[in-house]
């Protein structure tokens, strides 16, 4: 519990272990996603495809403009509408493979991309699963004057690993634009 009735900063009066444990456990969690931004960023793919379970459902739907009290049918379903990305890991890992090849022709030349995660928050914990929201502005450069961003948020099922630790069982990615100004969609997010 912090006091800032003194003025200044919050002073400290009483932290409790189980503050502790939580703080500790938020922080593997902001560590697993920093970790996973940074192997996209150097283009380290197949290390990254091994943070993917098995099961995996990675989607980004498609936004749409609503009027107000429609919010619902803001993104596509994707049960019964077409999405930006709705793959397994093995489209993924398809696409790991593609680009290790030095032969896709949307990254060749290779890009330079920057991820930034931000605002990370344990939303639930059920048993080994963790619910995780954060928010990402991903930065793209090809060529020589081909830059492409990418704001939006997040929504993560994480599953502990007894043996090999922390994996995506589920994102949903929601973009902060509903019409995608990139010639090609090439990025993992």
């Amino acid at each position: 519990m912090f006091n800032a009735s003194k003025g200044g900063f919050p002073v400290a009066t009483q932290i409790n272990e189980q503050t502790i444990e939580r703080l500790l456990f938020e922080r593997e969690i902001e560590r697993f996603l920093y970790d996973e931004a940074a192997m996209l960023d150097e283009r380290r793919f197949s290390e990254w495809g091994d943070l993917l379970a098995e099961d995996i459902h990675y989607h980004m739907p498609i936004r749409r403009n609503v009027k107000f009290g429609e919010q619902d049918r803001e993104n596509t379903d994707p049960g019964s509408e077409i999405s930006w990305f709705d793959e397994g890991k093995s489209t993924l890992m398809g696409r790991v493979r593609q680009l290790n090849t030095g032969v896709h022709w949307p990254e060749e030349p290779f890009s330079r991309v920057r991820h930034n995660v931000t605002n990370i928050r344990v939303m639930a914990i059920n048993g080994d699963e963790v619910e995780v929201d954060s928010n990402f502005f991903i930065w793209s450069n090809r060529l020589r004057d081909e830059v492409v961003m990418f704001v939006g948020t997040r929504h993560d099922v994480l599953r502990r690993d007894q043996l090999t630790g922390w994996k995506i069982a589920k994102r949903q990615i929601i973009l902060d634009q509903n019409v995608l100004l990139a010639k090609v969609l090439a990025t993992f997010f």
